[in-house]
């Protein structure tokens, strides 16, 4: 809930008293306590004012309560509109900045019944359709929200049952091979036992022939240590045949277990680089918008001139100093904006421009944009060429929207362009500023050497004010003593 606002009386407050304001004077811009307004009221020269509660001034919009009914500059009642700069003036602005303006029109005839024309209602139905185009585009959002949402739920579960089934299956060739691994190893120790078993019952002999050969030694005869000796050597005879056998049989040689990776696995950890890939695809949007009014006058007044309507008028001179030899004004500046729109930055050269983005500062070259002087207007970037007598236009990718060749155009430099997309030029071989049409189709002569242009190379313009500024050479004595001046014209 709004907080309660107490207004005082201008007037009151005027005579160092604070009174409590009832009425709000639309004119005078001043507060108004109840005796202030009685004789308000009756004051010749405010009994015609119309006034309002302090309380219906407060409901006004708060850009609306700063709008001012007199001008800024001289501190004078707005009277009169000028069409072409579609703007309130003083008596005072028609001799400061709108000398040549023609279309001057009593302010009084544009205001007359604002209220109840059919501007009003178009407006609010744009309003209204603007409201809810931006309503059915956030629904449409939370929708595309909520599908991604599920996407990625769906993706997810992907990636899981194919981990799962790579899961199973690496388990499923585990299992196998373990289980090879065992028969195989079981076959084998199966084999080195049996062979072990013979080779220890063959042992087992030796171990009782040697115990019987020490007996036979003390106690037999020689009949008997001689057939005795023959047995011993017969039986260690077929012992040592039996190892030779094994021996060359090759069932003494080592047998070892290996393991061969199958190579279609171990590419796996060498090719495959991801788990698979996650791509935004873009379709084109289909939610039916209500349409705006493209094609149909938006504003109530305010119609763009034609470029047979552009004719400056000269405001004032701007010497450079005498002392200051060989000077060349390769630019004029009245704005912060000349290369840059405040969301990027044009840095050109003849065979490339590059575009810096000023918010994280990356940086994109457009290998076809060339320029010798460039300027930026509503995301598109506007260039000239000096040698090849050509102004053109370009979208920020880099695309050609554009190109414009004219016999009044002869060596160009300078560029910049008004609040209505006009493209104003310095021709500087034949000493004239040209206008181009925002299309790039038309173009006309607006300063020329009869106007005291002369070796022109910068421009620039104030789009707000409609001031234009343009650097001229008026006086060589030689090459090193130069004199150059800033001319400030009026649109």
């Amino acid at each position: 809930m709004a907080s309660l606002v107490t207004d005082y009386c201008t007037l009151c407050n005027d005579d160092g008293t604070s009174t409590e304001a009832v009425r709000w004077c639309i004119e005078c811009e001043v507060f108004l306590c109840t005796d202030c307004e009685k004789h308000h009221k009756k004051s010749r020269s405010s009994k015609a004012h119309n006034t309002m509660s302090t309380k219906d001034y407060h409901n006004l919009p708060k850009f609306m309560q700063e709008i001012s009914s007199q001008c800024r500059d001289h501190k004078k009642k707005y009277e009169l509109y000028c069409s072409f700069h579609a703007c309130p003036c003083c008596v005072t602005c028609i001799t400061d900045k709108h000398k040549k303006c023609q279309e001057m029109k009593p302010l009084s005839d544009i205001l007359k019944q604002v209220k109840s024309s059919a501007s009003v209602q178009l407006f609010e139905k744009d309003l209204n359709d603007v409201k809810e185009n931006l309503e059915e585009i956030i629904k449409y959002l939370n929708r595309r929200i909520n599908t991604s949402t599920i996407q990625k739920t769906k993706a997810a579960e992907q990636v899981r049952s194919m981990r799962k089934s790579i899961d199973d299956f690496l388990d499923k060739l585990e299992q196998e091979i373990l289980d090879d691994l065992d028969s195989k190893q079981s076959k084998l120790k199966s084999k080195m036992d049996t062979l072990q078993q013979q080779l220890k019952t063959q042992a087992n002999q030796m171990s009782q022939l040697q115990s019987e050969f020490s007996k036979m030694t003390q106690y037999a005869t020689e009949l008997q240590m001689y057939v005795g000796l023959r047995e011993i050597e017969k039986t260690t005879s077929e012992a040592a045949k039996y190892l030779e056998d094994l021996k060359s049989g090759g069932q003494l040689d080592e047998v070892n277990l290996e393991l061969t990776i199958s190579s279609e696995l171990q590419s796996i950890l060498k090719d495959v680089k991801s788990f698979g890939d996650i791509h935004i695809n873009t379709s084109p949007f289909t939610l039916q918008l209500k349409a705006g009014r493209k094609d149909q006058a938006q504003y109530l007044v305010h119609t763009t001139p034609t470029i047979e309507q552009i004719k400056p008028s000269l405001l004032r001179h701007l010497t450079i100093p005498q002392d200051r030899k060989y000077i060349n004004i390769y630019a004029c500046t009245i704005l912060p904006d000349v290369a840059s729109d405040g969301q990027m930055l044009v840095v050109s050269s003849v065979k490339k421009s590059t575009i810096v983005n000023l918010n994280d500062m990356s940086q994109t070259i457009l290998e076809e944009v060339g320029a010798d002087y460039v300027a930026l207007f509503k995301g598109n970037i506007y260039s000239t060429i000096y040698r090849g007598n050509k102004v053109c236009c370009y979208k920020s990718s880099g695309e050609p929207l554009w190109t414009f060749q004219h016999d009044d155009i002869v060596n160009p430099l300078g560029i910049t362009l008004d609040k209505n997309g006009f493209v104003y030029v310095v021709s500087m071989s034949n000493n004239r500023v040209v206008v181009v049409s925002p299309d790039g189709k038309t173009c006309k002569t607006i300063l020329s050497r009869a106007d005291g242009m002369n070796t022109l190379y910068a421009i620039d313009i104030d789009r707000e004010l409609g001031i234009m500024i343009v650097s001229s050479k008026i006086r060589v004595d030689n090459y090193d003593d130069r004199e150059y001046e800033k001319n400030s014209f009026c649109l």
